[in-house]
């Protein structure tokens, strides 16, 4: 069984979707599914989960994510990005000249913390079961509501006036959630010349760096990861002893003790002697209970 998860490195232009039908053709396997969606626009780290590893996904979309980006100053686009439209006015030279890197520096550093982001109208969330940007695409004015996120670091590495315009080149390290576009959109917005994103990458998620990515049509078995090396950089651990290792993964109950730190809920990777993943499971109380088993080990 061919059985792990994927770091690929996605180059512009395809969909995630697309990148996970390259990846399917690949390792002739239908399974295959993704921890987070990259724009076309984007580069950079694609987590795949490959045959029983996709039931992994659901805890490593939620990881925090570092980007590489460039954002724009001067003019403003209707999917705050380079693949869009511009709209607004022109703004004057004058206004540009006001700016330094100083007063972009400044204002970029009010986005980190814990904020309040509009998420952009051209975007895969779903409104009444259809996609935003499908709306969008369909001439619908499409409002959607804000929600926390929480940006952790941005890093600015290079602030130039080019012409028309103001270009930053940035690292943001962020919450899972975290529209670059948008704070393109508001960095912006903020500064009364408008903003949007000219180029995004991906360098990580969670633990994995795009450093150990391969390329669509290189995702072969060997290359693929463990799940309980997976696993095990993102939850606490369990150490089965081999009697536990049977009995779990034939979903019987068994007795656990909680690692330190791991509360009732906390999901617990539960690994073999061996080395294999048997269960994602919680503990309340002494008996673990099984959120997800891996009846191949993985």
């Amino acid at each position: 069984m061919v059985v792990g998860i994927a770091l690929v490195d996605k180059p512009q232009g395809p969909t995630s979707h697309r990148i996970v039908g390259m990846a399917r053709k690949a390792l002739g396997l239908k399974k295959v599914g993704h921890a987070g969606t990259l724009d076309p626009m984007a580069t950079g780290l694609l987590v795949l989960g490959v045959g029983p590893g996709t039931k992994l996904l659901t805890y490593l979309v939620g990881l925090d994510k570092t980007y590489r980006a460039t954002i724009r100053l001067g003019q403003a686009t209707d999917t705050d990005d380079a693949e869009g439209e511009p709209i607004g006015q022109v703004v004057p030279a004058a206004v540009l000249d006001e700016l330094s890197p100083d007063t972009i520096g400044a204002a970029l550093e009010e986005f980190v913390g814990p904020i309040s982001q509009i998420p952009s109208a051209v975007s895969a969330i779903k409104v009444d079961g259809q996609r935003a940007y499908d709306r969008v695409r369909a001439g619908e004015t499409v409002e959607l509501a804000a929600r926390p996120v929480t940006i952790h670091s941005i890093t600015v590495h290079s602030t130039q006036r080019e012409g028309e315009f103001w270009d930053v080149d940035c690292t943001i390290e962020c919450s899972s959630g975290t529209y670059i576009r948008a704070i393109a959109r508001d960095l912006g917005r903020r500064l009364g010349v408008g903003g949007h994103l000219t180029a995004l990458r991906r360098t990580a998620v969670g633990p994995f760096g795009v450093a150990d990515a391969t390329t669509p049509k290189d995702v072969t078995g060997d290359r693929l990861l463990p799940l309980a090396s997976v696993a095990s950089q993102v939850l606490p651990v369990v150490n089965l002893t081999h009697a536990q290792s049977v009995e779990l993964g034939h979903g019987k109950q068994v007795f656990l003790d909680r690692p330190e730190g791991a509360g009732p809920d906390t999901a617990l990777a539960c690994v073999s002697p061996d080395g294999h993943l048997v269960a994602i499971c919680r503990v309340p109380e002494a008996t673990a209970r099984i959120l997800v088993g891996f009846s191949q080990g993985g």
